[in-house]
């Protein structure tokens, strides 16, 4: 099987559990513009290289495709644009010509941005709507070229691995970079803007759930529990500085899991217990 973006944040706990289980040969397809060979797990293959070309590339036939090795930033794809078309437009195309030629099952990563603010959030920036139009044309592909597709929609993952500084770093692991570093947490206005936090290793369960039982649309990966960004910012408990509003910035997504659940799927962690478990590990120990 093929994990598209083996080498970031979720791709590489994905690689890790299909290790663990003893799935058969798993390769890794990334482009390293977010992934990091730090993130390497041993019985993995890794072809560094993009999606584009993933039909030259990849000289194994896989049987399972899971496309997670797309752009994925909301504020930055205003400036990262022609990243977005190339990476999400162009790259996946490729990765559903590679399907559709191979009979591979196709895994798609999809974006709860789709879902923003009653579904309005799906234009309100290139990765918002790059992902949000994947989605149609997967389907389309499933009733034009017979693709067996499954597509899944992460909300707000955290955990191991992830980026912690720079452009592309993630809510939960600057707020602990900067906890261990005496720093104001930065909070983008108005504060109040929701998110469903879900740890990776249930966002990992699913997706493997889905891959074995799920065909279709709607499989969302979320934890029932809504916090906002500010109530985050308060439960790790440092000072609090705003920043300006960010356009495409969300105010909330409806969460979708039914689908999910009914494949016999749980959330079981809770951001809580991991923020106590960082204030232990990470920064009060230092």
């Amino acid at each position: 099987m093929l994990v598209t973006g083996g080498a970031g944040f979720i791709g590489s706990n994905l690689c890790e559990e299909l290790v663990h289980r003893k799935t058969g040969e798993i390769y890794s397809l990334d482009n390293y513009s977010m992934g990091s060979e730090k993130n390497h797990v041993a019985g993995v293959n890794y072809i560094r290289g993009d999606t584009r070309n993933i039909s030259e590339l990849l000289t194994v036939q896989a049987d399972l495709v899971f496309h997670l090795g797309e752009y994925s930033r909301v504020e930055q794809s205003f400036q990262d644009f022609r990243k977005v078309w190339h990476y999400n437009k162009i790259g996946t195309f490729e990765v559903l010509e590679y399907c559709k030629n191979t009979g591979a099952k196709l895994i798609y990563a999809g974006s709860s941005t789709k879902f923003g603010d009653g579904g309005l959030n799906r234009s309100e920036s290139p990765y918002a709507w790059s992902k949000a139009s994947n989605t149609e044309l997967i389907k389309n592909y499933g009733d034009w070229f017979n693709l067996e597709y499954a597509i899944a929609y992460f909300y707000n993952a955290y955990g191991p691995r992830e980026i912690s500084s720079g452009k592309y770093s993630t809510l939960i692991a600057v707020f602990a970079e900067k906890m261990r570093k005496k720093q104001p947490l930065t909070v983008v206005s108005p504060g109040h803007q929701k998110r469903n936090f879900t740890h990776v290793s249930d966002i990992v369960e699913g997706l493997i759930l889905i891959a074995e039982k799920g065909c279709g649309d709607n499989f969302g990966i979320g934890s029932e529990e809504e916090f906002s960004i500010l109530e985050i910012a308060n439960k790790f408990g440092g000072a609090i500085e705003y920043l300006p509003e960010r356009r495409g910035n969300r105010m909330k997504a409806d969460l979708i899991t039914d689908k999910t659940r009914s494949l016999g799927w749980k959330c079981q962690n809770s951001i809580d217990e991991y923020i106590d478990c960082l204030r232990r590990n990470y920064w009060e120990s230092g």
